[in-house]
């Protein structure tokens, strides 16, 4: 088995977990499982395992992280305490298949973040790939009645989706632009360390608002799965394939997600396939066309 196939098999695991993160989060919200709570859990726990094996490389490269510390700071944000609270916050309104489908607008909110802050070109076919894109996740949002726009009358789970699809976006750009030197584990340790002074805030929050994590069989392996498939092993199998195949080649496999994504809230959830969510999906596809392709020199 050649390297190249094992790689593209861990992307594929990757998008297949992550994916799975979209349904888990909603049992999540079926067996009342506060949000925010849950976010707070699942980063706790992946940080009390990845301590033990970075602690040394992080306070060796300490002098690295104080240099980069805002940046740092800001991805941790973007990346650990809202994108993830928000993701299960929304669930609480919304079906999964419209969280998988509006995963599909990241790649095109990356490159238009990246035209802003000037780190990329961009042509007139990137420009109307974003706008048709944006008409997709419309069209979902609004389930084919424009008039929700005018009248402002839309699902405020849908909405928040929108945040944590442009908090993800913010990330993946700063990534590309603001690399620390830092290995990825002891990478990572940083931004869930901080991400974890965020965090806990919500947690409280939710405490004195009397939501209660409970500890039962379901909430254990709803925590178990968001720890070891959607957090640890997404991200190490992740970065073991880009090693391998590049980051652009393993970037081609995220859009696999609204498929898994949508299969599963099909069939494990008995959510319906609409007709705008196929319309949706066909002008956000057209749309991740137009606008991967490469920026005019």
């Amino acid at each position: 088995m050649s390297n190249n196939f094992k790689a593209y098999l861990m992307l594929i695991l990757c998008a297949f977990f992550w994916s799975g993160n979209f349904v888990v989060g909603k049992f999540a919200t079926l067996y009342e499982v506060p949000p925010l709570t849950l976010n707070f859990f699942r980063w706790l726990i992946v940080w009390f395992i990845l301590i033990p094996f970075t602690l040394r490389d992080i306070l060796k490269n300490i002098k690295v992280i104080k240099k980069n510390f805002y940046s740092i700071l800001l991805m941790s944000f973007t990346s650990i305490s809202v994108f993830n609270s928000v993701v299960y916050y929304s669930l609480n309104f919304t079906q999964v298949l419209n969280g998988a489908l509006m995963i599909s607008i990241i790649p095109v909110l990356i490159v238009f973040i990246s035209f802003i802050f000037k780190t990329e070109k961009i042509n007139f076919s990137q420009i109307f790939g974003l706008i048709l894109s944006i008409t997709g996740v419309a069209t979902i949002v609004t389930r084919l009645d424009f008039g929700k726009l005018i009248n402002l009358d839309l699902n405020k789970g849908d909405l928040w989706l929108l945040v944590a699809m442009l908090s993800w976006a913010i990330y993946s750009t700063m990534l590309r632009t603001h690399k620390t030197g830092l290995k990825y584990l002891s990478f990572m340790t940083a931004i869930v360390s901080i991400g974890l002074i965020f965090l806990f805030p919500q947690f409280l929050f939710e405490i004195y608002n009397h939501q209660i994590i409970r500890f039962n069989i379901p909430v254990f392996l709803i925590t178990s799965y968001v720890v070891f498939f959607a957090g640890l092993g997404s991200y190490i199998l992740w970065n073991k394939a880009v090693v391998i195949v590049g980051p652009n080649k393993a970037g081609i496999f995220l859009h696999l997600m609204p498929v898994f994504s949508s299969f599963m809230a099909i069939f494990l959830l008995n959510e319906k396939l609409m007709n705008f969510h196929i319309i949706g999906a066909i002008i956000i596809i057209i749309g991740i066309y137009l606008s991967s392709k490469k920026s005019l020199s």
